[in-house]
């Protein structure tokens, strides 16, 4: 896992800083500068120290496997070592770390040539530099290497599936099954204490149980942070994604400045008010942007981590952390809709439990505490 304290900056070449914004979402986007590739790494370098930073990697796009833990291996490897190079099969490095500048590295290379990790460490070892080497990977120069590129991709975006349980017994069967049937990297069940089937319902199916304290945000939490998908997707027992969801996940989360997403809200079964429920469900999507929980929400595991996962709130968690993402890049909903129980409308309803939900909202903004507004869902159900 990446340090929390790790600064993404990009360096552009053939465009401004604002373009890159503009397409990037807010991240610190700079130009590379003139100069050929070993003068703009190492004025990136330069700068990158100058602004503060302790250590320092660089990583091309042309390196499709590069992941999260390659690059905390990268930051790892600089605690014993002052330079560390990620080679490619092509005798060139798709990353360089450095403890400190070492200009020599950068100088007198021939960049594009087969020699370039050599004339690098031969330009370190005459820096006296200790080095660290990484695993190697291929890089893509031609269109022979697209294949293993887009392999790599697709490995890369792997999808864990979070769910809260306390006693769904009768839903997490329906759940499990559909999600199976095209099995994402992992599925965790994190249970808070159910004294029904749910559990064994789970570990029949062949997926990761979990035991937490009781309470949805904690039990996300618990579970995210042992999640080892890039992709988190949050969904609610009663809630039936549709069948391409990993599918849906991965093109929306990789939408340049996207921080999260959701998909299109629609209650299972007959219930009359369904299409007004759904139309006004719809209008805050679209409008506001503020998708809920019961909608599936999905978002990256390094942004999840980097804002400190839900709330330890006993309500309103979902919409917390979702007015916390919208800062960081539009939450987008996605046209495929999840199927939703509507057991909460049936048991409280309809009339009720709008107003309940407006009630709950109307608390919210007034920075009533979660507790309390907890309080009011119980309530408004007598």
């Amino acid at each position: 896992m990446m340090h929390p304290g790790t600064r993404l900056q990009i360096r552009l070449e053939g465009g401004t800083a604002v373009e890159g914004k503009i397409w990037l979402g807010d991240i610190d986007c700079r130009v590379q500068g003139n100069g050929d590739l070993g003068a703009r790494l190492h004025a990136a370098v330069e700068q990158a120290f100058a602004d503060g930073a302790r250590r320092v990697v660089i990583t091309g796009t042309d390196c499709p496997s590069i992941d999260e833990p390659l690059l905390a291996k990268a930051f790892q490897a600089l605690e014993r070592a002052d330079l560390v190079f990620g080679p490619a099969a092509d005798g060139g490095y798709y990353l360089v770390g450095l403890n400190k500048p070492c200009p020599g590295i950068f100088t007198n290379i021939e960049w594009g040539g087969p020699q370039v990790l050599n004339q690098s460490l031969a330009a370190a070892a005459a820096c006296g530099a200790h080095v660290a080497l990484l695993d190697a990977r291929p890089d893509v120069d031609t269109p022979d290497d697209l294949p293993a590129a887009n392999a790599a991709l697709t490995v890369g975006n792997s999808l864990s599936v979070i769910i809260p349980t306390l006693n769904e017994a009768t839903w997490i069967s329906i759940l499990l099954e559909r999600l199976l049937e095209s099995p994402p990297h992992e599925i965790i069940i994190a249970d808070g204490g159910s004294t029904d089937q749910t559990k064994a319902i789970a570990g029949k199916a062949g997926v990761r149980v979990i035991e937490t304290p009781k309470g949805r945000s904690t039990q996300m939490n618990v579970a995210a942070a042992m999640a080892t998908g890039e992709f988190l997707l949050f969904l609610h027992a009663d809630t039936l994604p549709p069948l391409d969801y990993g599918e849906v996940v991965g093109r929306i989360l990789q939408k340049p400045g996207t921080s999260a997403g959701a998909f299109r809200f629609q209650l299972a079964g007959d219930l009359a008010a369904a299409p007004l429920i759904e139309s006004l469900v719809h209008l805050r999507c679209d409008l506001l942007g503020m998708p809920y929980g019961d909608q599936g929400l999905f978002i990256r595991r390094s942004i999840f981590r980097h804002l400190g996962g839900f709330p330890d709130w006993p309500a309103m968690e979902d919409l917390h952390l979702v007015r916390r993402l919208k800062r960081l890049g539009p939450v987008r909903t996605a046209p495929q809709a999840a199927l939703t129980s509507p057991r909460r409308w049936e048991t409280g309803g309809i009339v009720r439990t709008f107003l309940r939900h407006q009630l709950m909202l109307a608390a919210y903004f007034l920075s009533v505490p979660p507790r309390w507004i907890a309080r009011v869902r119980s309530i408004t159900y007598l």
